[in-house]
């Protein structure tokens, strides 16, 4: 008999993303399950990335990543946040933001460390987690305005806490949080001595009037955050992979020499290309928000006249729907899998985001993306309601 494996990754099964999105390729199925758009991002930064693979050079560059990009962040954390950053020392890129998540809960955590983390949550947090030896802390978020319990997160931390996952604009609610949800968060970090790992790949996908506010741009919070950005979901090229992440010195000099063991660097005609986006205009990110909101509104419309009972979205680009009204039987995988096979419209159950036994799950609540084409979306709907109606 073999020995075993690591079980913080042998054990977990097939991610449900993977799995719904084979199941729409097997069935034709229009995908709104994983999230991803249906178009590249702009053309200008793939001609700039295009050209850098062509002129080179195409060696290893700086771990940290090539100053052009590093000097872009920082520029861009002041632009948008007010957020004075050293560009030299507190400014990492890495292969996405799930690399970025991972070297720095490698860089923070220890053996019986406590993280606490809210649910629903992304499904990379906990297995990565539990693999560098931490121990998962549950706050459950309460559908459908996914509240912030103050009573439940006080209660979360103790003597062993050590940090807290945040994620807004958030995935898979939508929710963005606010000031007063930040600064209870910023409070109870300062009063336990804890750090924050805040994963913020949507901060540009706010819509209806809200705002994306860092929680590093709160008082007392600048040296106890980690903040992770995407390329991807700012410039819809998801497959680049490029994140980066801002910290204080202490703490990214930490981040950074646990990078240089897992993935060391990120493709530099890429971050030539991301520094060129990040200094886009305002009428870029506008344009992206008002598409993706316009998105939001059409599936919503459609979703709530089929007989689904649409749930708020602030940000990201995701939508959760309650079908009990259609179907007040099936469990949530099965329906997604019925959607998907018999009405060629794949969705994720949100019961995905939760810990196996999670009390706070509700099991009747399924996710749709809506960062496609508006045409894509429309046919959607109409295979939904042939399917429903």
């Amino acid at each position: 008999m073999p020995k075993p494996l690591n079980p913080a990754f042998a054990d977990l099964p097939v991610t449900i993303f993977s799995v719904m999105s084979d199941l729409a390729n097997e069935h034709g199925a229009i995908n709104l399950g994983q999230g991803f758009p249906d178009t590249d991002g702009p053309e200008s930064m793939r001609r700039v990335a295009a050209q850098a693979i062509l002129e080179g050079p195409n060696q290893y560059p700086q771990s940290r990543g090539i100053e052009e990009l590093r000097q872009a962040v920082a520029r861009h954390e002041q632009r948008f946040y007010g957020l004075e950053t050293d560009w030299r020392s507190e400014v990492i890129v890495s292969a996405g933001a799930t690399e970025a998540l991972a070297v720095s809960l490698y860089a923070m955590i220890e053996e019986g460390d406590e993280v606490i983390v809210l649910e629903p949550a992304y499904d990379s947090y906990v297995p990565v987690l539990r693999a560098v030896g931490g121990i998962p802390v549950f706050v459950p978020l309460r559908s459908p305005d996914w509240r912030l319990d103050e009573e439940a997160l006080r209660a979360a931390f103790s003597d062993r806490t050590k940090a807290l996952i945040l994620n807004t604009p958030m995935n898979p609610t939508g929710k963005v949080f606010t000031r007063e949800e930040l600064s209870l968060i910023a409070g109870l970090l300062q009063q336990h001595d804890v750090y924050a790992i805040c994963d913020e790949v949507y901060e540009h996908l706010v819509f209806s009037g809200n705002r994306h506010l860092p929680l590093m741009a709160l008082p007392g919070m600048r040296n106890r955050c980690v903040r992770i950005a995407s390329a991807g979901k700012t410039f819809s090229l998801t497959g680049w992979r490029v994140g980066f992440i801002t910290a204080g010195r202490a703490l990214a000099d930490s981040i950074a020499r646990t990078h240089q063991f897992i993935n060391f660097c990120t493709v530099p005609a890429l971050q030539h290309a991301v520094a060129v986006g990040l200094d886009s205009d305002d009428a870029y990110y506008q344009s992206l928000a008002d598409d993706l909101q316009s998105c939001r509104d059409l599936l919503a419309a459609g979703l709530e006249n089929i007989g689904f009972r649409v749930l708020p979205c602030q940000g990201a680009y995701f939508l959760i729907a309650d079908y009990s009204r259609l179907d007040p039987e099936s469990r949530a995988d099965d329906f997604c899998r019925k959607l998907t096979v018999e009405a060629g419209v794949a969705a994720i159950p949100v019961s995905a985001f939760y810990q196996p036994g999670a009390a706070a799950v509700t099991d009747k609540l399924i996710r749709f993306c809506f960062c496609k084409q508006p045409a894509v979306l429309e046919e959607a709907l109409q295979r939904l309601l042939r399917y429903l109606g």
